[in-house]
């Protein structure tokens, strides 16, 4: 296998990357960097391979091919890598702790104070205290966001993956969600999967559209 060209500002590099389902090529040697202080919009049509490019990042697809995220692979130094990146899912997962037990895990987790989640929660209209003991399943679309969104943010992370991100927030949340995305680290590196394109105008400063399991345009701005 040969080895990832070197670019000391990347925080991700992909190389020839391959990954399938049933023998259904879904990333077809992928090969690009995305770098410190990048404010990616992943764009493309369903099944351009978005979504499995991002669970790749995080560790939970094998593949074929070279993918480095922070000079570690994500496969074998999953764990750690975790600490450095903060990840919202398009699906919420089914988890069953309550908001409260969401809080204290992810606290001890990220060596986090609980406070710094609950304060992006409440200033995107989450309840916390009122729903503090309620299954986090149990919450609305809205809600489930709204505390993942606070638990991928509240951490600081290096690395802000996000697929779909603002699907299921009401437009006054959405707003504070963004404002707090163009606050946040100027080194950090941010990689935004969306169908809302005209919502990451003033974010985005490299747009990667993605058709088919490759990249067809990688323009920065």
């Amino acid at each position: 296998m040969e080895d990832i060209p070197v670019n000391k500002k990347a925080l991700i590099s992909a190389f020839e990357l391959f990954k399938s389902f049933n023998n259904t090529k879904v990333l077809k040697g992928l090969t690009i960097d995305f770098n410190t202080g990048d404010r990616i919009a992943l764009i493309g049509q369903n099944g351009a391979g978005k979504t499995t490019l991002i669970r790749c990042i995080l560790g939970q697809y094998v593949f074929e091919g070279n993918l480095s995220v922070m000079n570690k692979n994500p496969r074998t130094e999953h764990e750690e890598l975790m600490q450095h990146i903060g990840f919202i899912p398009q699906i919420p997962p089914p988890l069953k702790m309550t908001v409260g037990e969401m809080l204290e895990f992810f606290s001890k987790l990220s060596n986090t104070d609980k406070q710094e989640f609950i304060e992006i929660g409440v200033n995107l209209g989450l309840d916390i205290d009122g729903n503090i003991s309620k299954p986090f399943l149990k919450l609305s679309g809205g809600m489930k966001q709204k505390l993942l969104v606070a638990l991928a943010l509240g951490r600081k992370p290096e690395i802000l993956l996000m697929d779909e991100p603002s699907a299921n927030l009401d437009p006054e949340a959405r707003k504070i969600f963004f404002n707090y995305l163009s606050n946040y680290d100027k080194d950090a590196l941010m990689i935004i999967s969306s169908h809302r394109v005209k919502e990451l105008e003033n974010l985005a400063n490299r747009v990667v559209e993605m058709d088919l399991g490759e990249v067809v345009l990688d323009k920065k701005f």
